[in-house]
Formats: C-alpha cells, sequence, structure tokens
C-alpha cells in the first residue's frame, strides 16, 4: 500500500514550465508551492523530518507525516538554536531567526529537470553555528548547470551532539549523541524518497559540505546509517580528527558521556526531566560558554569506530570524491594555532624538543626562518591538508575517482587583510555567489577574471556532482590523484599540478599513526609548538 502511495504521488508531480509564477510539486511527503526564477524552480523551508522538541529532545528525528493540502515553500526555515554572539566575525550574517522546529531544507532546481543529478549541501560552523538560509549557499548557479540542489539544516550545538548516560539509558541502542548526523541521515532519506518529484535522481546523490560541513561527510561516509544514501562526495576543507569514545576516556579526551555528565553537573541539574526543561536558547548558551564542543562521538552504532580506523579498513562508503583546502586556512582561525615564541631560536628549540627524530621533516616544511608563516602552514596541514589527500588517497586505493585541489586565490581586500585564501573563502566561487558574502567578508571585486574563476569552479563542482568527473568550459582538465598525485591549485586561474606540498602528508600521516598507537594522544590542534612530546616509533607508523 506504501509503494503505491508514493507511485501515485509521483506519478501527480507533473512538469512545470519556467514561466509558471508558482510552481507546485507534490512529492509522496506531500504537496509544495515554490517560485519560479527564469528557469529554475526553487522550494524553501520544506520540512523532512518531526523535530523532537521539549520532552522529546535529544532523540533521533522522527518521520514527517504526510501533510494535506498545498504547502507554501517560498520562505527559508528557522536556523537551528545557537549560541547568541556579537556580530564581529568575518563569517557573520545578518541576525536570523532560530528555533527547535528548524529541519528543514530547500530545493534549486531546474524548471524542465529529469532524473538529474542531485547535491546534498550541509553547511559550515564547526557545528555550532549556521544556517542553510545563508547567502552565501544559495543554489542557482550550481542548478543552470543541470544539476538539483539541496541545503539542510540540522540541530546543532548542545541540542544537536549531547551524549550522556541518561540519554544512552533511555535508548533502544543505549547510546547517545549524534542527533545532528542522524538528522543528515534523515534529510538523505527524505531526499531518496521524494527528489524525484523535483526533477532529481535519488540514485545520483553527492554530499558535499565545508568545514564542519566536510567533517559531516566525513561520518557520513563511516556511518552505516547512512549506506547507500550518496554516491559521490565533496569534502572542502574537512578534518579527520580524533573522535571521543562514548564510554571511555580516549586520545586525550573524556568519554561522550562524561562530557556530558560534567556540563549538567556545571549546570546543577539533577535529571533528565530538569535538562529537557530548560530554554533551548539558554541552554545553547550557557552550554557554549561552560565550553562544550560538539562532536560526533564513537558509539558502536551511528558511528562505529574513530574515522582513521574506518578509512584504514577500507570501510568507509566506496565513493567517487572531490576534495580539498585553502592556502590560507588559519589566517581566519588564529585561535586554533599556537601563539608565536618571542624568536627563531625559540621556535626551534620548541620543535626539537616535541617532535624528536620528526624534527627535520618538520622544519624542512615549516621553517624557524619564517616561523609566523610556519606556525599558520602547520596548523593548516595537520588538520585540513593532510585530512584532504589522506580522503583522496584512501578513495584512490579503493579504485575510486578521487580528485585534490588547493584553493590558493587573493583578490585586493582580501590580501590587504592579511586573509589570502583564508578559511571557507572558495565558497563563493563554487556556489558563484561573489556579491553573496556576509558584511565584514572581504568583497569579492566584480572583475571578469574574478567570475571567470568563479565560473570555473561552479563547473567543476556541477560536473563531478554529475558523473564524477570535474570538468569545466574553458578551463585546465584536473587530474586525477591516483599513483601521479595530481591536483588543481585554484590561483588566478586553475592550474594542474602535480604532488601537493611534498612530504607533508607523510609527516602528519606519521604523527597521527604514533599518537593513535598510545591510545591516550589526540590528532586535533596540538600541533607544532602546541603539541605533546612524540611518542616513539611503533610498527606499522613509517
Amino acid at each position: 500500500m506504501k509503494a503505491m502511495l508514493i507511485a501515485m504521488a509521483l506519478a501527480s508531480a507533473a512538469p512545470v514550465s519556467a514561466a509558471d509564477p508558482a510552481p507546485v510539486v507534490t512529492a509522496p511527503a506531500g504537496t509544495v508551492r515554490g517560485t519560479a526564477e527564469g528557469d529554475l524552480r526553487i522550494f524553501k523551508g520544506i520540512p523532512y523530518a518531526t523535530p523532537p522538541v521539549g520532552n522529546l529532545r535529544w532523540r533521533a528525528p522522527m518521520p514527517m507525516p504526510h501533510w494535506r493540502g498545498e504547502r507554501p515553500a517560498t520562505s527559508f526555515g528557522a536556523a537551528c538554536v545557537q549560541p547568541q554572539v556579537p556580530n564581529a566575525s568575518i563569517y557573520s550574517g545578518a541576525p536570523m531567526p532560530v528555533s527547535e522546529d528548524c529541519l528543514t531544507l530547500n530545493v534549486w532546481a531546474p524548471a524542465n529537470a529529469k532524473n538529474a543529478p542531485v547535491m546534498v549541501w550541509i553547511h559550515g560552523g564547526a557545528l555550532v553555528t549556521g544556517s542553510s538560509r545563508e547567502p552565501m549557499y544559495d543554489g542557482r548557479k550550481l542548478a543552470e548547470r543541470g544539476i538539483v540542489v539541496v541545503s539542510i539544516n540540522y540541530r546543532l550545538g548542545v541540542l544537536g551532539w549531547l551524549a550522556h548516560s541518561w540519554l544512552s539509558r533511555e535508548s533502544d541502542r543505549h547510546v547517545s549523541g549524534n542527533y545532528g548526523l542522524l538528522d543528515q541521515i534523515a534529510a538523505l532519506t527524505w531526499v531518496r524518497d521524494n527528489i524525484k518529484a523535483f526533477g532529481g535522481s535519488p540514485r545520483n546523490v553527492t554530499i558535499a559540505g565545508e568545514s564542519a560541513g566536510g567533517l559531516s561527510t566525513l561520518y557520513l561516509m563511516t556511518s552505516p546509517a547512512a549506506r547507500g544514501l550518496f554516491s559521490k562526495t565533496i569534502a572542502e576543507s574537512a578534518y579527520m580528527i580524533s573522535m571521543p569514545e562514548l564510554r571511555k576516556a580516549a586520545f586525550g579526551m573524556p568519554s561522550g558521556e562524561g562530557g556530558g555528565q560534567m556540563l549538567t553537573g556545571a549546570l546543577q541539574l539533577p535529571d533528565l526531566q530538569s535538562l529537557r526543561g530548560m530554554d533551548a536558547q539558554a541552554l545553547t548558551d550557557t552550554a557554549a560558554k561552560l565550553g562544550f564542543a560538539p562532536f560526533g562521538v564513537v558509539d558502536g552504532s551511528v558511528l562505529p569506530q574513530q574515522m582513521v580506523d574506518a578509512f584504514d579498513q577500507g570501510k568507509q562508503a566506496p565513493v567517487p570524491v572531490l576534495a580539498g583546502f585553502n592556502q590560507g586556512e588559519i589566517r581566519s582561525l588564529r585561535m586554533l594555532a599556537p601563539k608565536p615564541p618571542a624568536d627563531a631560536a625559540a621556535y626551534e628549540r620548541t620543535i626539537r624538543d616535541r617532535y624528536a627524530d620528526l624534527a627535520d621533516p618538520f622544519l624542512r616544511l615549516y621553517p624557524a626562518a619564517d616561523y609566523k608563516e610556519s606556525i599558520l602552514a602547520a596548523t593548516r596541514d595537520a588538520l585540513y591538508g593532510w585530512t584532504a589527500e589522506r580522503l583522496v588517497r584512501k578513495q584512490a586505493a579503493l579504485g575510486k575517482p578521487a580528485y585534490l585541489y588547493m584553493f590558493d586565490h587573493g583578490y585586493p581586500a582580501m590580501d590587504q587583510a592579511d586573509l589570502h585564501a583564508f578559511h571557507a573563502s572558495e565558497l563563493p566561487f563554487v556556489f558563484g555567489t561573489l556579491d553573496g558574502t556576509p558584511p565584514r567578508w572581504p568583497k569579492v571585486p566584480g572583475t571578469a577574471g574574478e567570475r571567470a574563476l568563479s565560473d570555473a569552479m561552479t563547473d567543476y563542482w556541477a560536473s563531478f556532482v554529475r558523473d564524477g568527473t570535474p570538468v569545466a568550459k574553458n578551463a585546465a582538465p584536473w587530474p586525477a590523484y591516483d599513483g601521479q598525485r595530481g591536483y588543481m591549485r585554484f590561483g588566478a586561474m586553475p592550474e594542474a599540478r602535480r604532488d601537493l606540498l611534498p612530504g607533508m602528508f607523510a609527516l602528519n600521516e606519521s604523527v597521527m599513526c604514533r599518537r593513535r598507537a598510545t591510545g591516550s594522544i589526540g590528532w586535533n590542534w596540538n600541533v607544532g609548538l602546541a603539541a605533546p612530546k612524540l611518542p616513539p616509533k611503533v610498527a606499522g607508523c613509517e
């Protein structure tokens, strides 16, 4: 009966002409009315799951019942609850409505799309902030290349990623945490079941994200619950860091449940009922001030093991990948880097003390002579550069197409602010939203050169979504990573190169491997001057 109803709903989704001012789509989830803009149909704020709020907070998202009648889909849904912070960052945008009722998605589709490739965008923001409604994520330019673009919200901060023994006890699986990831999986399930009505192919779905969105794509690649819901991955500035374990301290971190118990202890809350009774915004703000850091937790179920282990064992999703990072990642994230020492001699002494037999290769890559720049580069590579190359290496080893890039582009306002190729600065070029950046973002000039680079990057991304091969009109062919270690450098224009930052991957892989072998040292932000003493060589760690 359910299959028959779905088939009938899909059959009723008639093509809509581009001239229709209010396109209507009837999908298995229900009927929605959007807007038409040129040759595109746009639908905003579609609920993909029933949000667990109040006494249902910290549970898996519940299926959204089929709604009756026609639902307007002309406005973005509220952002998920996030800390109220001063509007001082280059990433800060205009104030936006927030709510626990935030599990919505948006669709940009070519008017006459049929079985078109689909890209599902997962926003960044450290799993703490962000929203699919941000102007920089507008899907129009990508959709104009013939793909269906979907952007999603997911629960953030303490509401999306809290693990606690109280929550584990009431769970059927005796686990907790990862609620934001369960939201992402629910959104992908909605796409599988409904996107055909919007002209998309449920069999050709690419997950894509930047920063915490890139991290999310790695979680999804290693989660059995997400298997089969996507066929390709785009990971921009992702980080394959060590993860908390649900019930035991590991890699220098308390257990996930232990971290949750420290939080409720600081809040002086006696039980789960009192925790659920707190106002969502007050809880979110207070948890952030107390230092609660949201991350995926190894629970043996949604996330069975550490990401690095899953990729080493070939247990990740066997899909084509496009991955990369930015030359100046840390210029806008200096809080992640250790403070510079008094002079170059102090820098070198510390590095030699901390890195032992790997000090010489470290100093060749990150020399004392330019130690302030070396600090930024070492932090960048330990987080983002190593992750990007590790991801493409592992997928290439599975025989899957894998493409690597470095975004190394600057323009006057960016470089004058000492922010050359900063974290997330590739996004307006990928989305073609050069005029949609936040107020404090260095303004992208409206020159032909900037537009040409953006057009090429939008082409590459859309082409990869289409068939797993990034191709751009009137731009350099993008070499696969494979045995030749090919990559694309995005400077003034795309430039195909080979062997990105020789020695970078080997150094960071060795450090990670030795730390992992101890079981007690993480591979997060403890880099360079902030690094603990390097463990000795062990078998299997070159």
